[in-house]
C-alpha cells in the first residue's frame, strides 16, 4: 500500500538580497512560493476591503507587454497604468 507522505524537494536557498526588482522578480517567476513555506513567518495585516477603485479589461497581448514595462520601471502594472493614464489625462486637459 504506498503512503501518501510529502516528499522533500530540493529547492534553491532563498537569496538574502536580491539587489533589484529585476532579480526578485526573475527568482519568483521560476520558484514557488509554496517550496518556502517553513522560512515564513505569520504575519497580522489589516485590510482595507472598500476600495474606490474601478477595474477594466485589458487586452491579453497588452497587459503582458504592460507587466514587461512594469517590470523594467520597477514599478507594479497597476501603478505603471495609473501614471500612464494621468499623465494622458494631464496632456488632454
Amino acid at each position: 500500500m504506498p503512503e501518501n507522505k510529502k516528499q522533500a524537494t530540493q529547492c534553491d536557498p532563498l537569496p538574502e538580497d536580491f539587489g533589484s526588482l529585476e532579480e526578485f522578480w526573475s527568482f519568483w517567476d521560476s520558484h514557488s512560493t509554496a517550496d518556502y513555506e517553513d522560512q515564513m513567518e505569520d504575519m497580522d495585516v489589516d485590510i482595507d476591503i472598500h476600495s474606490s477603485k474601478v477595474y477594466c479589461a485589458v487586452a491579453k497581448d497588452l497587459l503582458a507587454q504592460l507587466r514587461t514595462r512594469a517590470r523594467q520601471e520597477g514599478v507594479s502594472t497597476e501603478t505603471l497604468i495609473n501614471l500612464w493614464l494621468q499623465e494622458k489625462a494631464a496632456a488632454v486637459a
